[in-house]
């Protein structure tokens, strides 16, 4: 029998969030036989590298995720997957119209990893913010709606007027044997070595919604009583906005934003904190991955994801967002007062890949009756 066909439809491999978990998915579908086709509308993004072994890419060659879609109709028509798996809104409501348009049997799962309400706010685009009554018409289309978080579902059913009873929770597979094979490998970075000041660690885009800037203002309050440094891992188009408020803080030799690395987990793990200072978020995933390396966390309480991972300020203390004051006092009381590493990871284990998987799987079994892994 032909096995398992499961396709993954991104807009790239340019290091976000959500491609990262899509990746781990592949990773998880292919170990247990299936066949994966990874379809992106442009074959470009630093995750390249990451390619599990055995999946086949698929390029659709387009500049916009919209133009994909009589490329998408074409490749449904002729492929036939059982399952097509979209992450990121935009990318869902390409994937459902088109399923509709080939009239392909194709089962569409789409993925919302981020707070709607948030995202459509924030979006300087038209077509961002009129996305809450496309997904209101196009959505039920779809077969099932996977949210990341309660809290997403949660924003996602009330902004569209979806019925929640369409909507199914699963965690990302966040935590992964690979996350812990590459925690040990070394670290190049000179702020680690012998002898020097605590690293307080982000990680993510350099963009507004992961709000850098208060973070970076919220270290210079914790700075005047502890000798740190803050160290930035990621890229964006905030970088120069940053780089300017750092160094009118006299803060340019103690923030250092070296851009995007393969393997933050070695550099959560030798920190000593990781600290998300988002204005929104879906389910974060590198708040996940930072405690399942022990490393005490600090987050703000933005919709949605942080509350829900820390069990209400259980595992980390959770400050409002945008407020720099109480995220230094935050800072400083994990400074003075670890949190334990053995509880962090075995809370981090909630979010492992196989109990993901297990949830896709069910999904995946009930749309098709001869599925064999």
């Amino acid at each position: 029998m032909e096995p398992y066909r499961v396709a993954i439809f991104l807009p790239s491999l340019r290091g976000g969030g959500a491609e990262k978990v899509m990746l781990k998915l592949a990773s998880e579908f292919i170990s247990l036989g299936l066949s994966v086709d990874l379809i992106l509308a442009q074959k470009e993004g630093s995750y390249l590298s990451d390619l599990p072994d055995k999946i086949r890419v698929v390029s659709l060659n387009s500049s916009r995720v919209l133009f994909t879609l009589s490329k998408l109709v074409k490749y449904l028509k002729s492929e036939k997957p059982y399952t097509l798996i979209a992450a990121l809104n935009h990318v869902n409501v390409v994937a459902i119209l088109a399923k509709l348009l080939s009239g392909a049997s194709t089962h569409i799962i789409v993925t919302v990893h981020n707070s709607l309400s948030a995202t459509s706010s924030n979006a300087i685009r038209l077509n961002a913010r009129v996305l809450p009554w496309i997904i209101h018409f196009l959505y039920p289309f779809a077969d099932h709606i996977v949210a990341v978080s309660s809290g997403v579902a949660d924003d996602l059913a009330s902004v569209t007027k979806l019925n929640h009873s369409q909507i199914r929770v699963i965690y990302n597979p966040v935590v992964t044997d690979t996350l812990f094979a590459k925690i040990d490998e070394p670290v190049e970075h000179s702020w680690f070595g012998n002898g020097f000041p605590p690293v307080i660690l982000a990680v993510g885009r350099l963009t507004r919604q992961k709000d850098f800037e208060c973070l970076i203002k919220a270290f210079d309050i914790a700075r005047r009583e502890h000798d740190l440094r803050l160290l930035i891992l990621g890229e964006g188009e905030d970088r120069e906005k940053l780089e300017s408020l750092a160094k009118d803080l006299g803060l340019q030799h103690f923030v250092d934003m070296p851009g995007f690395v393969n393997n933050p987990y070695a550099y959560m793990s030798r920190s000593a904190m990781f600290v998300l200072s988002s204005a929104w978020e879906g389910l974060p995933t590198v708040l996940i991955e930072a405690m399942a390396t022990g490393t005490p966390v600090v987050s703000t309480d933005c919709v949605s994801g942080p509350r829900e991972i820390l069990e209400n300020g259980k595992y980390g203390p959770l400050v409002e967002v945008g407020n720099a004051s109480d995220l230094a006092e935050a800072i400083k009381g994990i400074l003075k007062s670890p949190t334990s590493s053995i509880n962090l990871k075995q809370r981090a284990m909630d979010f492992s890949a196989q109990q993901s998987l297990s949830g896709y799987l069910s999904l995946l079994q009930a749309d098709t009756s001869n599925l064999e892994v």
